[in-house]
C-alpha cells in the first residue's frame, strides 16, 4: 500500500566478503519515519533483496548464507517458507509479473537460479560467467538481464528456454538494470565509467549514454515510465533521468553508500 518499508540489515561488507552477517529485517512506517516491527531470522543470513509477490502479497527476500529465498507474510511478519537457490551468494531477485517464477543473481558462482514460487523449488541453474551482478526482467517476462562482472557485457536470458540467448556489448561492466514499461529500452548502470547506458531492446545495442555522479549502482523505473533513477554510491546522490530525451533532470541528495531503490506511493 506504499505505507511500509521492509529494510534488510545485510551486514557491514560486500557480498562474499568477511564481515558481520545480518539476521533481520526492520519494518518502517514511511510517513511517520518510525520503526514499527522486526523480522528476526534467528541466525546470520545476510538478507538483501526484498520484493513483494505480485499475486500472493508475500515478501520474498534473498537470504544469502542459507542459499535461499525466504518467504515472509507481511501481515504477521512471520517466515512462512524457504526456497532453495542451489547456489551461494544469491544476492538479488527478480519476479515475473504473474508471480510464478523468481530469478536470483548468484554473484560468486556467476549463475542465475530459476525458482518456482508456487511449489517453492529450484527449477534450473543457468551458468552465465565467472561473476554476475544484479538481475531484472522485461515487462513481458520473456527476458531476464544480468551483468557480467568480468567483461563489459550484459547477458540476455530467454525465460522460455532458461538459456543465455544474447550478449549485449557495453562500454564498461554493467550493474543494476531496469526496463521501461513499454519494453523498448533497458537502462544499465556502469559504475566504473560514472555513466548510465540505454540499450535498445530491439537492436540489442547501446543507443544512449548519460553522464551521472560517481559509481551508479541500482536503476529504478518510475511506474509511469517517464523517469528513471540511478543511485550513485560514492557521490551520495540519486540521478533522476528524463526518459523522453535521456538527460539528467536533477540530482537528489542521498545518504552514504546509496544503493538500493524502491518506489512507494501511498494508496
Amino acid at each position: 500500500d506504499g505505507r511500509t518499508a521492509y529494510v534488510p540489515i545485510y551486514g557491514n561488507s560486500g557480498v562474499g566478503k568477511p564481515g558481520t552477517d545480518g539476521r533481520n529485517i526492520v519494518v518502517i512506517d514511511i510517513a511517520a519515519r518510525k520503526v514499527t516491527g522486526n523480522i528476526d531470522f534467528g541466525h546470520g543470513v545476510r538478507p538483501h533483496c526484498v520484493l513483494f509477490g505480485p499475486k500472493d502479497g508475500m515478501l520474498y527476500v534473498t537470504t544469502e548464507l542459507d542459499n535461499s529465498v525466504s518467504v515472509i507474510d507481511p501481515r504477521t511478519l512471520k517466515i512462512v517458507g524457504s526456497i532453495p537457490t542451489g547456489q551461494t551468494e544469491s544476492h538479488m531477485l527478480a519476479i515475473t509479473r504473474d508471480g510464478k517464477r523468481g530469478y536470483t543473481a548468484n554473484v560468486g558462482p556467476g549463475t542465475v537460479s530459476v525458482l518456482d514460487l508456487e511449489t517453492r523449488k529450484t527449477l534450473e541453474v543457468i551458468p552465465v560467467s565467472p561473476q554476475v551482478q544484479r538481475i531484472s526482467i522485461s515487462p513481458d517476462d520473456r527476458m531476464a538481464f544480468t551483468a557480467d562482472q568480468t567483461k563489459p557485457r550484459l547477458a540476455v536470458i530467454d525465460t522460455a528456454t532458461n538459456k543465455v540467448k544474447n550478449w549485449v556489448p557495453l562500454p564498461a561492466p554493467g550493474y543494476g538494470t531496469a526496463s521501461t514499461p513499454d519494453g523498448r529500452w533497458l537502462v544499465v548502470a556502469l559504475p566504473s565509467a560514472n555513466k548510465v547506458a540505454v540499450v535498445d531492446l530491439v537492436s540489442m545495442k547501446v543507443a544512449h549514454m548519460i553522464d551521472v555522479p560517481a559509481a551508479p549502482q541500482e536503476i529504478l523505473m518510475r511506474p509511469d515510465g517517464r523517469m528513471a533513477y540511478a543511485s550513485c554510491d560514492s557521490s551520495q546522490k540519486v540521478a533522476a533521468l528524463r526518459v523522453s530525451d535521456w538527460t539528467v533532470e536533477k540530482l537528489i541528495d542521498a545518504g552514504k553508500g546509496a544503493d538500493g531503490l524502491a518506489w512507494a506511493e501511498p494508496r
